[in-house]
Parts: C-alpha cells; structure tokens; sequence
C-alpha cells in the first residue's frame, strides 16, 4: 500500500514533536530536584560555617609559675608501734581483729586479772596494819616542844635553797648530781629540827614501803588491760585467746595511716631550691591519673655521700587510707616560684614552621598569634610578648584551625 506523501510527511512531524515534548518535560523535573536537592545539601554547610568550629578556650592570666623537682619517693609512717605485754598471764579476752580501726585509749586485750588483785590485797593489808601501828604510837608520843627561833631559821634557809635548786634543774642550768645534793642537805635539815619526824616514823614502822608496794601492785593490775595508745589499723597478730604468754610477748602491729609520710631524695645541687611548707604532687602506681598533695616537712641538714643526695620528707593528708606505707611514689616537689607572671596553659600553644604560636579568640573569629615564651614547666608556660592577660586561648580544637576561621566557644 503506497501512501501519498503529504501524509508521511505529516507524520513525521508528530513524531518529532512527541520526542521533543517528552525530552522537555522529564529534563525539566530533572533539573528542579537537581535544584532543591543542591539547596537542601548546601543548608548543612551553611549552618555549620555560620555556627563556627567548637573550641575550648581558657584565659589568660597573671599569676606565679612553679618550677618543680622530681624524685622517687616511698610512703611510710612514724605512728607504728609493736604492742607487747608487760605482764605475764592467760589471755581472757582477744579483742582485736586484722584490719580493724581502733579508738586511742579503746581496751584491745584482757589478761587474767586474778592474781594481780590478789597482790594488790594482800600489799594494801600490810599498808594498813603499818598505818594502824603508827596511828598508836603517835597517840602515846610525848608532846612536841616550842619551835626553837634557830631552827626555823635553817628550815627557812633550807627551803629556799632547794627551791632554788628545783627551779633551776627544771630550767636545765644545773645537773641531776647538783639537784640531789640540794635536797638531800633539805631533807637532813628537816630530819635534825623534827620537823620530818612523822615520815621518819613511818619509814622506820615499814609503812613507806609497803605504800610503794601497793602502788606497784596496782600498776601491775592496770597493766592487765591493754588499751590502744592511739587510733589506728591492728595488723600482724600473734596471739590467740587462751594463749598464756610471758613479759614482753609481741600481741600485734598497731598503725595510724591517717597522715603518711614519703621520703624522696633531691640532689645536692637542688636543695638550695627547697624549703619547708613547699607544696609537692604525689603520684602513686595503684592510683593512675590521680595526684596526692603534699607539704615538704623536713629537709635532711645530711648529704648522703655515696649518691650525693639530700633526703626530704613530704607530709600528706590521707583521710581515706588510700596510701599505704611502703608504696612507691613519683614525687614532684615545687622548687622556684615566679611570681606575677603572665601564663598560658602548655595545651594552647602549637608549633608551626619552628615557632611557638596560639589562637586567641577575637568575636567570632579565631586569630593566629606568634608568641614569646619565657620560663616553663609541665603545664604552664610564661608569655613575653604576643597576648595579654585576659584574652581568651584556645585549648581545645585548634590543630588544624586557620587564621580568621570562624569558631564557637564551647566551655570557657
């Protein structure tokens, strides 16, 4: 079948045009989500730039900077004390545990007391019949005679010499040789004018000495109860209840851990840097990350001769008992204190193309500052020239910051 060609030709024209049309309209929905997709991707970024990069800042300040000496160092404690019994017997009561925390003057041990009171009976029955004997002989005594003038005149001369002489061996100026000499010739005095009759009497009828017996006999009954003589921790016991044990017979280790000590060793050529009361940072292995604070106490006026180094001892608070004597520590001692200086933490500045730089933050802005560091130490670092004290640093964010970059303070 032939067609005319004004026909075909009408034909073709359609078809091009359904093509055209077609290409425009999926084209045109193309380029719209084109369109809204780039402005929905471009808002982000927009956001972010207009918001700036989160930083950490801190300011800079006027204040001292510490030079410090390290050293190694080992905890102990001076309040550690082996308790011993100072009478012998059979343990009644045991009561302490390992560990335990005691009060100062809490009853720890019992010793049977038994015979002990029986000592101290039959000590104070002698005292009494003594004192009874004495009592008798007094009442039959002849009448003491009028005080003769002269004899009060020694007595007073007397009492003022050993007055004397007490006062000054209490002051150290004389010596014990000295002091007894003075109240032996005191006491001579008073036995010659009569006036010490009644103690001579007693000590001739026995009844001194048996007072002194009962007060030995009472002191042996105390000494039955054995108390803590400070708070601490019991540790190391070596006796059970029921044990009989002799004079002198180790019970247990009492220790007050509630201030340690740590002795560390500075050389030679640094202790001129140190002085009493200076503050001192304690790190211990069994503490990672966390640093003790401690004051020098003592400085050795002793150089050890082998190694050249002065011993110094840092006391430390230590409430919760968390320090235990014998640890190892890594001891930090401030030496040179530099005063009214101004300072920036070691985190804000960077090095880049061999200078020292920070960010100071300026609005919104952060500013690429070169600086002039003077005096440092771990954690501060003194500014000679490039900021001033009150401007904010960055410490936080600023690695791969550029200069006048937009930023947002995060925390000050």
């Amino acid at each position: 079948m032939i067609f005319p060609k004004r026909i075909l030709a009408g034909g073709l024209v359609i078809v091009v045009l359904a093509i055209a049309v077609f290409f425009i309209f999926f084209r045109g929905k193309e380029e719209v989500r084109a369109e809204k997709g780039g402005e929905e991707s471009s808002r982000p970024t927009l956001k972010a730039e207009e918001a700036g990069l989160p930083v950490k800042v801190t300011r800079v300040e006027r204040g001292e900077l510490v030079m410090k000496l390290k050293s190694p160092g080992e905890a102990y404690t001076e309040k550690k004390i082996v308790v011993k019994a100072e009478v012998s017997g059979t343990i009644k009561n045991l009561g302490v545990k390992e560990g335990k925390q005691v009060r100062a003057g809490e009853l720890l041990v019992e010793i049977d007391d038994l015979e002990y009171r029986l000592k101290l009976e039959r000590a104070d029955a002698l005292r009494l019949r003594y004192l009874s004997e004495l009592l008798l002989e007094k009442q039959f005594a002849e009448p003491d005679k009028a005080p003769d003038p002269q004899a009060e005149q020694r007595i007073k001369r007397a009492e003022e010499e050993f007055s004397r002489a007490s006062s000054l061996f209490s002051q150290g100026l004389i010596s014990r040789a000295e002091f007894e000499k003075a109240r032996k010739n005191y006491e001579l005095v008073m036995i010659e004018t009569g006036r010490m009759k009644e103690e001579v009497m007693a000590s001739a009828k026995g009844l001194t000495q048996a007072e002194i017996d009962v007060k030995i006999a009472q002191m042996e009954l105390d000494k039955t109860q054995i108390r803590a003589p400070f708070s601490g921790i019991v540790t190391d016991i070596k006796v059970s209840p029921g044990e009989t044990i002799s004079v002198g017979r180790e019970l247990f280790t009492l220790v007050d851990i509630s201030e340690i000590k740590v002795q560390a060793k500075v050389l030679e050529s640094e202790v001129g840097k140190l002085k009493v009361g200076h503050e001192a940072g304690l790190k211990f292995s069994a503490y990672p990350g966390k640093t003790f604070k401690g004051k020098v106490e003592a400085i050795s006026p002793v150089i050890n001769p082998e190694d050249k180094t002065c011993t110094v001892h840092i006391l430390v608070e230590n409430p919760s008992r968390e320090i235990k004597p014998g640890m190892h520590a890594e001891v930090e001692i401030a030496a040179d204190i530099y005063q009214d200086r101004v300072i920036v933490p070691q985190a804000a500045i960077l090095v880049r193309g061999g200078r020292k730089l920070v960010f100071v933050v300026e609005g919104e802005l952060a500013k690429w500052r070169y600086i002039d560091v003077g005096l440092e130490n771990e954690d501060f670092a003194e500014v000679l020239d490039g900021v001033k004290e009150g401007e904010l640093v960055i410490t936080e964010g600023h690695f791969t910051l550029a200069h006048d970059a937009r930023v947002r303070v995060a925390q000050e």
